[in-house]
């Protein structure tokens, strides 16, 4: 396997995306590559900041949050 196929297989099972279809150039196979780790970084910057607030909220209601002094 030479190295466009292998960095968008290894893309492809580090996002969870799944099989690739065939691909006809390397160009289609590195912005393919690029759009999956993109998307996976982008989805998980998107959960962390809806998710921050009401997980702040949750630590507070349990009185989990550091006390100073």
């Amino acid at each position: 396997m030479d190295g466009v196929d292998a960095l968008l297989n290894a893309s492809m099972i580090l996002t969870g995306m799944g099989p690739v279809s065939p691909m006809p150039s390397d160009g289609a196979k590195v912005f393919a590559s690029a759009y999956a780790v993109f998307s996976g970084v982008a989805f998980l910057t998107t959960f962390s900041i809806l998710i921050a607030p009401i997980l702040h909220r949750i630590l507070h209601r349990l009185h989990l949050n550091e006390r100073g002094g």
